[in-house]
Order: C-alpha cells, then sequence, then structure tokens
C-alpha cells in the first residue's frame, strides 16, 4: 500500500495496531449484543402463537435483507463513507432490539428481522472494508485473523449470555440489554473509530456507480474469491440446518449435538489467527491456502456422510473448522488486495452476500431434495457442490498474484 500524502497540520493516522485493536472490540461487542438475541427469538415467537413455519420464516427473513443489501450497502460506503454507514447499522440493529421489546405477534417480528438484517447489511460489509483500510497489505491475512476470531467468538458467546439472561430475568429484559449493548457500540464507533484515510480524488463517488461494478464482475480474482464464498456457506448452511436432524436419525443425544457444534466453532475462531499469519508469510501465493483450506472442507463435509457416532462427527467438525479458518482468512485478504481502495465496501458487500446466499440455498435447495435422497447423500451433493466451485476459484485465481513481499514488517 503506497503511502498517503498529508498536509503539516493534518493529524497522523492512528498505528496500525491501534486501529486493528478498536475494529475487533466494535465487531465483538455489535456481535455480541447482536447474537444475545438469536436463540431466543423463536422461542419468544412461539411464546406469542407462532407455529414452525412462522418462526422458520422469521429466521430468514434477516438473512434474506442482509443477503439483497449487502452489495448496494457495500457500495454505498464507497460513496458516503465507511464510518458514517457502519454507524447508521448500529443504529438500526439498536433499534430492533428495543423494538422487539414492544412487538405483540408474530408478524411484527418479521418486520423487525428484516430490519435486523438491513443493519447488518450496512454494518458487516463496511467493517471489513474498514479493516483492509487500515492494513497494510503486508499484514491482510493477520488483520482478517483478528477481525474474524473477534467476531466469531462474539458470535459463540453471545447466544450463550443470552440464553443465561433470558433464563434469568425473561424475554423482554433480554431485549433492551441486547439493544444497550449495541447502542454502546455505536458510542465505540463515534470516539474510538477513526475514518479511514481514502484520496478524495480516487473514491468511487466521483465515477458513475455502475461503472465502478461493471469494472468489479470483470475482475477475475474477485469473482472467484465469491464463488469460494458461495460454496463454503452452502456447505455451512448444510452443517447448520441439517446436522443436528442428521445426528438424531442416528441416535445421538442433543448434549453432543451441542458438543459437535461448540467443535466447529472453536476451531474455525481459534485457529484464524495463525492462519491469518501464514497468509501474510506465503502472501504472493494466498489462494493456494484457499485451495487447500477448501480441499479440506469438501473432505469434512463428506465425513458427515460416512459418519455413525459422535466421534466421527466431532472429527468431522473440528476438519469443517480447521478448514473454514484456513480458507476464508485468505479469501478477505484476497479480496481487499484484488479491488482499488475506493471499491473494498462494493467488493466486501458481494462477499458477505455470497455468505447469506449460500446458507440460504443450502437450505432451500437442500431441504427439498434431503427427503428424497438422505442426509448422507445431502451431505455428499454439498460436498461436490464445493469441488466445482473451488475448481472455478482455481481457474480464475491461477494467474494472480500478490505483488505483496511477505517479509516486511511494521513499527
Amino acid at each position: 500500500m503506497k503511502a498517503r500524502s498529508r498536509s503539516e497540520g493534518e493529524a497522523a493516522p492512528p498505528a496500525y495496531g491501534t486501529a486493528i485493536f478498536i475494529c475487533c472490540m466494535v465487531a465483538f461487542v455489535c456481535y455480541f449484543g447482536s447474537y444475545m438475541r438469536l436463540p431466543v427469538v423463536p422461542l419468544y415467537a412461539r411464546s406469542l402463537g407462532a407455529d414452525t413455519t412462522q418462526v422458520g420464516i422469521i429466521n430468514s427473513a434477516f438473512m434474506l435483507m442482509a443477503g439483497l443489501l449487502s452489495l448496494p450497502l457495500g457500495m454505498m460506503s464507497d460513496r458516503l463513507g465507511r464510518k458514517l454507514l457502519a454507524s447508521v447499522g448500529l443504529l438500526v440493529l439498536s433499534a430492533t432490539s428495543f423494538m422487539l421489546y414492544f412487538s405483540k405477534s408474530p408478524l411484527q417480528l418479521v418486520w423487525i428481522y428484516l430490519l435486523f438484517g438491513i443493519g447488518l447489511a450496512a454494518f458487516g460489509p463496511t467493517m471489513m472494508s474498514i479493516v483492509a483500510d487500515f492494513s497494510p497489505t503486508t499484514h491482510l491475512g493477520r488483520s482478517y485473523g483478528w477481525y474474524t476470531t473477534a467476531l466469531y467468538t462474539a458470535m459463540s458467546i453471545g447466544p450463550a449470555v443470552g440464553g443465561l439472561v433470558a433464563e434469568k430475568l425473561g424475554f423482554l429484559p433480554l431485549f433492551l440489554i441486547a439493544g444497550m449493548v449495541v447502542f454502546f457500540t455505536f458510542w465505540l464507533v463515534i470516539f474510538l473509530l477513526p475514518s479511514p484515510e481514502l484520496s478524495r480524488s480516487g473514491m468511487a463517488k466521483d465515477r458513475k456507480v455502475w461503472a465502478t461494478a461493471k469494472d468489479l464482475l470483470k475482475n477475475r480474482p474477485l469473482l472467484g474469491c465469491w464463488l469460494s464464498t458461495l460454496g463454503g456457506c452452502f456447505g455451512l448452511g448444510m452443517f447448520i440446518t441439517f446436522f443436528p436432524l442428521h445426528a438424531q436419525n442416528l441416535h445421538i443425544p442433543v448434549g453432543q449435538i451441542g458438543i459437535v457444534f461448540s467443535a466447529q466453532g472453536l476451531s474455525n475462531a481459534i485457529l484464524r489467527i495463525p492462519f491469518g499469519h501464514l497468509s501474510d508469510r506465503v502472501a504472493p501465493r494466498r489462494s493456494l491456502l484457499v485451495v487447500i483450506g477448501s480441499l479440506g472442507f469438501v473432505a469434512s463435509l463428506a465425513g458427515f456422510a460416512l459418519s455413525k457416532n459422535t466421534l466421527h462427527f466431532m472429527l468431522s467438525a473440528m476438519g469443517l473448522g480447521v478448514s473454514m479458518g484456513l480458507a476464508f482468512t485468505s479469501v478477505g485478504a484476497l479480496i481487499a488486495e484484488a479491488v482499488p481502495p475506493e471499491s473494498r465496501g462494493l467488493a466486501m458487500g458481494g462477499y458477505n452476500t455470497c455468505i447469506y446466499l449460500g446458507m440460504m440455498l443450502s437450505s432451500a435447495i437442500m431441504g427439498s431434495i434431503i427427503p428424497t435422497i438422505g442426509f448422507s447423500n445431502g451431505f455428499l451433493i454439498a460436498a461436490l457442490v464445493n469441488f466445482i466451485l473451488i475448481f472455478f476459484f482455481h481457474i480464475l485465481l491461477r494467474s494472480f498474484s500478490s505483488s505483496t513481499p511477505s517479509s516486511l514488517s511494521i513499527p
């Protein structure tokens, strides 16, 4: 990343480490507060008279909206500014928690969760772009390693804490607490998070929006990263949605099913930091790590198809988590390298769209064919989809190589 000129009176930007620490703190607190309510809302919906179908609609509402809007809102962050859009997203996320407190019907929950998806679409891609804006290209891998570790740790801890709070205090106090946590994050962004320094002459607002988007759609490395993300999240959706049912059919106890989920989540989160450092060490061939991780992901999905007991599922889940950590950390860094800084919001928006779209497609498509082919064959099909998409990833990135030297350090 080239050094940027600044006038004598302009304050120097914060140190790299400080900026990334603030980004990690903001992500952790936001996702912790937002995910506190995630396992509780279905129970609250049922208490309001929602049936199983309505609960499914409520839960899918935020994923639908986040998937549809991540790309356009990411593009908007390139035009209006990262900090502004992240702040607006946090206000929307906070407001939805307070709205849950006053909700009285399942239909109201659907509308609230649609707003929840809008908040996630505004916040998620923007923060990933901010991380890249603050990071020298020599440190992109470790930056995303730390950031996604903070994010996934919050996603793991938040639901557990939310469940305990709801058990002790009830649904409505939990919604107020979650809303206050996210609202606190808004003030962290306002007072602590510096605005990324982008050249005004290079900002996307000085160009036609659709011309910028058209240019990126011709970007082969970016398209490859989006495809690999779509495939990975198709497989992840298969695991999240159908593994519990598959395991239950094999008479695995509910408690052990939860342990398998924890094994996947912890191995995914903890290993992202060392994998981020590894990604920076082999920066010119980052795409190789994505291929290796994705092939491990394929093998792990096939492992779920062949598993017969808890130990088998544990090993497959740990393989899934390790593979995701290896592949996805490098995918984030590759996207940041493959596009100009003024277009990162759009690129990261497409990345987040692929995440939500992949999980939704998995639930919709596999849910309709599993009754005919069975869970094992469903996992094998998900593995095949990933194998095909990683082949296209390899084709699209085989001529792409980062020019970043891998041995530079930052004072």
